[in-house]
């Protein structure tokens, strides 16, 4: 899989141009000039569009958690899946305001749902191992989620995909495959996650400086993401790769999805040009995750819920840029003046 940069010097005067021509002073639309200009390239036109937008949320859980990472138990993650079924999550509140198509896969939850309508089984384990003693999965594992989540994104209709996450333990893991993936030190990397004490953060920060130097050796992103990364970690960075591959708009979340894009622009590089990020989480380690990705988010809500709530709430953002480009009048349509030189 190769995914190509958006980069076309021709489409990118065409949608300056397009832009520039609405009945506005130049540059005053801000982020959303940039965004749609970015919309442009990812589709190859000036014809911009938002179609069946969808969010995909991965869940599974994490062995670390045996270590005492979370204030929330394990059985959390398969109580919110069924709270997602139930569709009493914020995510199914913002996802049915938006307009959003919502999937929810189970990729490694520790528990059997059995045939469940709305849920996509692509288990790979109940859950993986306790990285603080060993890699969090095999080589093998880390290739089926890969691999599952590059059919699940090849299977969506839609050119936009949002991405959301579920798993207690995941910001543990999350917070490791940052400190390995980008040399940040791991007190810069780790957070409250569901709320942890300053002593319980400490902890965490001990557990996975613990843990990288255990894999000390794991470097090579594939390597990284087997050795501390979660199934659904793993399965949405495959998702992702496979979106971009196909020419989608990417949303990424908060800071365990941005921790699965850190896997994939470090196999992929260009896949940052699909990227539109959605906000910067509240969650210690997102800013600098964010900035080691030249990110720049659209909001800043003080979000750290996960599920791809963000994703949801920069939606519109999305149809507001497409919007005026395709919408509003130009100068010349509209008998207005231009600006005199």
């Amino acid at each position: 899989m190769t995914i190509s940069p958006t980069a076309n010097p021709d489409l990118s005067a065409a949608l300056e141009r397009a832009v520039n021509n609405k009945t506005k002073p130049l540059g005053s639309l801000g982020v959303l000039e940039t965004l749609a200009k970015q919309i442009g390239l990812i589709q190859g036109t000036t014809a911009l569009s938002i179609v069946e937008p969808a969010i995909l949320v991965f869940a599974g859980d994490h062995g670390v958690v045996a270590e005492g990472v979370s204030a929330y138990p394990q059985d959390v993650t398969w109580q919110m899946v069924e709270n997602f079924l139930a569709e009493g999550a914020a995510i199914n509140v913002f996802a049915k305001q938006m307009g959003c198509a919502l999937h929810v896969v189970d990729a490694g939850v520790n528990h059997d749902f059995g045939p469940r309508g709305g849920l996509h089984d692509r288990k790979v384990a109940h859950g993986t191992r306790n990285f603080a003693q060993e890699p969090a999965m095999t080589a093998e594992q880390c290739a089926i989620a890969l691999e599952h989540g590059k059919a699940l994104a090849a299977g969506l209709p839609g050119n936009v995909l949002g991405f959301g996450e579920m798993g207690i333990g995941n910001t543990t893991a999350a917070a490791a495959l940052m400190h390995r993936l980008t040399g940040i030190p791991a007190a810069q990397c780790v957070g409250a996650g569901t709320g942890l004490s300053a002593g319980g953060v400490l902890h965490k920060q001990r557990v996975i400086e613990a843990a990288a130097e255990k894999h000390a050796g794991t470097t090579a992103p594939l390597e990284a993401l087997a050795a501390f990364g979660g199934f659904e970690i793993a399965m949405m960075a495959g998702a992702m790769l496979k979106a971009a591959e196909l020419r989608k708009v990417l949303l990424i979340d908060g800071f365990i999805v941005t921790s699965a894009l850190l896997v994939a622009a470090r196999l992929q590089p260009a896949i940052l040009d699909y990227c539109v990020f959605a906000h910067c989480s509240d969650e210690s380690g997102h800013k600098l995750m964010l900035e080691n990705l030249g990110a720049r988010p659209l909001l800043n809500l003080g979000l750290r819920l996960g599920e791809g709530t963000g994703s949801a709430l920069a939606l519109p953002l999305l149809h507001a840029a497409v919007n005026f480009v395709n919408q509003m009048a130009t100068f010349e349509s509209a008998q207005v003046s231009e600006k005199s030189e």
